[in-house]
């Protein structure tokens, strides 16, 4: 049987050994920061960045809490093109997630040690376990967000257009899931380690990261994605397993995809 409280109730124990050594050349820690520093622009750093000004530019000019901002809107007005670009936005999440994957075996790292190996059963139940322990409470915390005028108005995706708007929407929310969790946690934390930072200063780094390229959708979504991160992070760090953060965030944007724009109505005190 699974213990699922393993990670979840104990995000505050110290963590674990290190799992990979800490470079000491001078050259391969060089090398290490280019890496890092490429990776950030090419994937969440930039983001991070980017919706640091967004939040920014809505304060001085309509306020966060005036704004709207779209989940997943339509690309284009030719339903073709719209797939199309759909599409490669997924595409493009999950070769964001294999860049991590290649990037840590290139480097020598066994994939197993880093919770990189093949999904298994067990990884199941605390991937939904962590999924209601963030996403519960995180609808709460945007609530309270938006009745603050601290987060922007959520639009909902379109789910009564075409066939493909559904598993496009899925889709997007694992590729989602997978880019986010096997870069921000797997190898940004590894990479961190291997730079000879702390168990806290990579878990904190990781979470900030996370909550920084949210902040586009308001102070709220931003210190909720912190939350999230220092969790995930955390849990990380004690279970070596990447696959149960992947089912989590896959399933709370399953839920914020799908869910929200189907209830919409019944939910506009959150958005």
């Amino acid at each position: 049987m699974v213990d699922v409280r393993r990670g979840v109730g104990a995000i505050l124990r110290p963590a674990p050994q290190r799992v990979v050594d800490v470079v000491d050349d001078p050259r391969e820690r060089r090398a290490l920061i280019v890496e890092l520093v490429i990776v950030g622009v090419l994937t969440f750093g930039f983001s991070a960045i980017s919706a640091i000004l967004s939040l920014i530019e809505l304060q001085l000019t309509s306020g966060v809490g005036n704004a709207t901002v779209a989940l997943n809107p339509s690309r284009s007005s030719v339903g073709l093109i719209d797939f199309l670009r759909q599409l490669m936005s997924v595409l493009r999440l999950f070769a964001i997630a294999g860049l991590g994957v290649y990037l840590l075996w290139r480097s020598g790292l066994r994939l197993r040690a880093l919770g990189l190996a093949r999904l298994r059963g067990r990884d199941i139940p605390p991937g939904l376990v962590l999924a209601a322990a963030i996403g519960l409470p995180g609808l709460a915390l945007v609530a309270a967000a938006r009745a603050l005028g601290m987060n922007a108005h959520l639009v909902p995706s379109e789910v009564d257009g075409p066939w493909w708007r559904w598993p496009v929407l899925i889709a997007i929310a694992i590729g989602n899931a997978a880019a986010e969790e096997i870069i921000v946690v797997a190898y940004f934390i590894t990479r961190l380690r291997q730079l000879g930072a702390s168990e806290n200063v990579s878990l904190a780094a990781s979470a900030v990261l996370r909550g920084g390229y949210h902040l586009y959708q308001g102070v709220g979504a931003g210190v909720g994605n912190l939350v999230m991160g220092l969790v995930f992070g955390r849990y990380y760090q004690l279970t070596n397993r990447v696959w149960p953060l992947v089912i989590a965030h896959a399933v709370i944007d399953v839920v914020a995809f799908l869910g929200y724009a189907l209830l919409h109505d019944h939910l506009s005190w959150v958005g």
